[in-house]
C-alpha cells in the first residue's frame, strides 16, 4: 500500500541562537521591531514537509510518495531520495526556480522563526492526483495554495482518504476554504497554534470538527497530543527524549506515523501513540531527516 505525500520539497538552512528569543524583543516595540541574533551554528538539511514525511513513513516501512516540486538546484535532492528508496515519479523538475528554501532560527527554548521562499513549490499543482490501485491513502501538507486546494479536490474525486495538514500554509485559507478542506478530508492535523486558527476561521470547535471527519489529531509539544473523533477527546501521553536537540520536522515525523499506522488499519488513538514514540527519535538528532527507526523495537 502507498500513500501519496502532497507538500514541498526544501533545503532547510538551520541556526541555533544560544539565547531566549523573548529576551531580546522588547514588548512595546513590535512595532518597530529591529532585531539582530548571533547564530554561531549553521548547517543546511534535506527538508520540507513532504520530504519530511515521506522519509518517516520509509523508515517505518511504508511506500510513500512525495508529489512536489524540485528547482534547477534540486539534482542532490533527488539522488537522496533515489538513495532511500523512495520514488520520486511524481516529483517535478522546473530549471526556472530554485528548490524551495526554509531558514529556520531555534533559541534555547526550541521557540523558533522561519524564513520561507517557496520557488518551484509554487508550481506543485501542475502535478495531478489520480486513482491508481496502489495508492490507499494520501496527505495535504504544507505546499503552494493551487495546490493544496486542487490535490484536495483530486483526491476526493478519487476515491482516496486524506489528513489535512494546514500546517504553516493555514493563514493562506479563510474559512470557508479551510471548511471545505474538512469537508474533504478524512482526518485533520493540526498542532496547538494551528487547531487555535483553524476554530477561528471556521467557526467550528474542535469537538464540532472531529464530527466532520473519521478523526482530528492535536499536537501539543512536550506535552503529547490529543484524539478528536465523534466529539470525544482522548490524551495521548507524550514519550520523553533520549535528547532534547533540534524540534525540526518534529511534526512531520509525527504525520508520518500516522500515515503508517492509518495504512494498518489501527485505530487513531494508536496510530497518535507511535507519532509521539516518533517524534521522541526525531527531536533527540539534528535536523529533519536524519533519526533513525528500529521497528523491532517498536514491535513492527
Amino acid at each position: 500500500m502507498a500513500s501519496i505525500i502532497c507538500g514541498s520539497l526544501a533545503f532547510d538552512t538551520i541556526m541555533r541562537f544560544e539565547g531566549r528569543f523573548a529576551d531580546q524583543i522588547l514588548a512595546d516595540q513590535i512595532h518597530n521591531l529591529n532585531v539582530s541574533f548571533l547564530v554561531p551554528g549553521l548547517r543546511r538539511d534535506f527538508g520540507g514537509c513532504a520530504g519530511n514525511i515521506a522519509y518517516g513513513l520509509r523508515q517505518l516501512g511504508g511506500v510513500p510518495l512525495p508529489m512536489a516540486a524540485l528547482g534547477s538546484d534540486g539534482a542532490g535532492y533527488l539522488e537522496r531520495l533515489g538513495t532511500l528508496g523512495i520514488s520520486t515519479e511524481y516529483v517535478r523538475v522546473l530549471d526556472d526556480s530554485y528548490t524551495a528554501q526554509a531558514m529556520i532560527m531555534t533559541d534555547q527554548a526550541n521557540n523558533q522563526i522561519t524564513a520561507f521562499h517557496p520557488g518551484a513549490m509554487m508550481q506543485a499543482h501542475r502535478t495531478q492526483i489520480v486513482a491508481r490501485p496502489d495508492v490507499k491513502l494520501g496527505i495535504i501538507s504544507p505546499d503552494g495554495r493551487d495546490a493544496m486546494l486542487q490535490h484536495a479536490e483530486q483526491f476526493a474525486a478519487a476515491g482516496i482518504p486524506f489528513i489535512f495538514d494546514p500546517g504553516q500554509g493555514l493563514p493562506m485559507f479563510d474559512g470557508a476554504a479551510l471548511r471545505h478542506f474538512v469537508e474533504l478530508a478524512s482526518w485533520v492535523a493540526v498542532n496547538d497554534y494551528e487547531g487555535r486558527m483553524l476554530c477561528e476561521r471556521t467557526g467550528l470547535g474542535l469537538a464540532e470538527l472531529s464530527r466532520q471527519v473519521q478523526g482530528l489529531v492535536v499536537t501539543l509539544g512536550g506535552e503529547g497530543s490529543e484524539v478528536w473523533v465523534d466529539g470525544e477527546r482522548t490524551p495521548v501521553a507524550p514519550v520523553p527524549a533520549a535528547a532534547v536537540v533540534d524540534p525540526t520536522g518534529c511534526g512531520d515525523a509525527y504525520r508520518a506515523a500516522l500515515l503508517y499506522g492509518l495504512e494498518q488499519g489501527w485505530p487513531l488513538v494508536r496510530c497518535a501513540a507511535l507519532g509521539s514514540r516518533i517524534g521522541a527519535l526525531k527531536i533527540a538528532e539534528r535536523g529533519p531527516q536524519n533519526y533513525r527507526v528500529d521497528r523491532s523495537a517498536l514491535g513492527l
